[in-house]
This record gives C-alpha cells, sequence and structure tokens, in this order.
C-alpha cells in the first residue's frame, strides 16, 4: 500500500487495523464506511459513498475479490481487483512458493530485493521476553505447556511478558487496544516468541527480534522477514506442533544473541 502513495492516498483497512497505517493522507475503517453492505441483497451502501469513490482517479481493492455480488454491485467505480492471498505449492516437488510479501509488492508493481514489511516506531531497548502463544488457528499453536516451559528457562536470564489479545484468555497477560501501541511495546522486547499470527509478523515489522514457530503453515511463503527472525519449524507439513523441543526453541534465542 505504501508502495501506492500519490498525490492524496486514502488507505480503507479492517478496524484493528487503521492505527497502523502512519503513510497516508487520511485511514478509514470499512466498517465505517458502508461499504461492507455493496452486494448483500436487500441493504445498499450510501449513495453518498458510491459517490466519493467514483472521484478517486484509481482505486486497488483486496477487499472483495473472491466476492462477485461485491464486484457486481461497485463495477462502475475506477476499481482493479488484486488475488488476496498467494498461491501455495501445489505439493513438495514444486518447490517453495513466492513469499507473501514479494506476492503483494510485485501485484503494485514493485520489485528489486525481497520485501521487507516495516512498521516505523519508536524503540526504547527493554531488558523483558514477550511471549504470545496463541494465533488465528489452533493448528498452529505451539501447546500452552511448553511455552510455559520456555518462560521457566527464560526467567533464570530476563524477566517474561506474556501477551495476548483482548480476546484471548491467559492470565496476567499484557494487552492493547491499539495495534500500533502494542508494536512499539514489542519493539523494546529484548525477544519475542509466538507462532505463525499476525502479532508475531507486527513484532518483526517493528524490529524486535522474533523466534517464530511454524507448523501446518509454510514459512517460505508466510514467515515474517527480518535480519533478526529465527523460524523453528516441524519437519514435515502437518506434524504436530508439540514436536517442536523447548530446546530447539530456547536455543533460536540464543542464537539471535538476545536470550
Amino acid at each position: 500500500m505504501e508502495f501506492l502513495r500519490t498525490g492524496w492516498t486514502e488507505v480503507w483497512v479492517a478496524s484493528q487495523n487503521v492505527p497502523l497505517i502512519r503513510f497516508a493522507d487520511r485511514v478509514r475503517a470499512i466498517a465505517t464506511t458502508g461499504l461492507d453492505l455493496a452486494g448483500i441483497p436487500g441493504r445498499e451502501p450510501p449513495s453518498a459513498l458510491l459517490e466519493t469513490l467514483a472521484g478517486f482517479d484509481s482505486i486497488v481493492s483486496w477487499y472483495g475479490a473472491n466476492r462477485p455480488e461485491f464486484r457486481a454491485a461497485v463495477s462502475g467505480l475506477p476499481l482493479e481487483f488484486l488475488p488476496a492471498l498467494p498461491a501455495e505449492p501445489r505439493a513438495l516437488t514444486s518447490g517453495p512458493g513466492l513469499h507473501a510479501a514479494d506476492f503483494y509488492l510485485r501485484q503494485v508493481g514493485g520489485g528489486g530485493g525481497p520485501a521487507i514489511p516495516r512498521i516505523p516506531c519508536p524503540r526504547a531497548p527493554g531488558e523483558f521476553a514477550v511471549i504470545h502463544p496463541f494465533s488465528g488457528s489452533a493448528r498452529k499453536n505451539w501447546p500452552l505447556e511448553r511455552y510455559r516451559e520456555l518462560a521457566c528457562a527464560l526467567a533464570t536470564r530476563m524477566p517474561v511478558r506474556w501477551c495476548a489479545g483482548p480476546e484471548e484468555a491467559l492470565e496476567d497477560a499484557v494487552r492493547f487496544d491499539d495495534l500500533y501501541e502494542l508494536a512499539c511495546w514489542l519493539a523494546s522486547a529484548r525477544v519475542y516468541f509466538g507462532n505463525d499470527s499476525g502479532i508475531t509478523h507486527l513484532a518483526a515489522a517493528s524490529g524486535a527480534p522474533v523466534v517464530a514457530l511454524f507448523g501446518p503453515t509454510d514459512p517460505a511463503i508466510w514467515a515474517p522477514r527480518c535480519a533478526r527472525v529465527r523460524i523453528i519449524a516441524t519437519r514435515r507439513p502437518g506434524e504436530p506442533m508439540e514436536n517442536i523441543p523447548v530446546a530447539a526453541v530456547l536455543e533460536a534465542g540464543v542464537w539471535l544473541g538476545v536470550a
């Protein structure tokens, strides 16, 4: 999105992502615009909204790309739809797929070296480790008891802070409603440990040293990118996450020179 910036740039995103957009002239939550009503039978977005959108020179959208009824409802607008997700390799013999960051950058005409997402935020180095033991799917989660073992080992070296979202059940966890404030806090961590999740990507983009654990998803496509990221993955796709040993995860922190 930053690559697409012009003389005037608006970005419309999910509500929770609004604080992360720091480069645009205006940022709006899609849910506040009425755009999400387009294509829903019996419900229509405000006519003023469609008039506003028609006034843009160009609209690039990943939102609604796979919804034919949405695309039909906005067909008269200067709108280009782009695929929302990169393709996964169909077989082990097909080789690694294109990394998601490169996939999105190429869609908008970018190229060159590997795309490395960054979120500019102040970084005051701290002496604590952060553990976020959740993700969008239970299949991607290293067992919580393994994280507790890791926390016990880390506690001999530094304080450990647990991190969780507003609806994730975890006692004494640090929680932020604002994702940019969370990114700034993560940037101050001495090391971060987590699953393949949005928060893990946020930590890497903020500049924190990151140990990311992968199981069912392909790190060649979805791993966070940063010089200070270490990936610990199961040996085979579909192998249970609990097969990743605590010692390997702790060693990855040592490899980063911070644990």
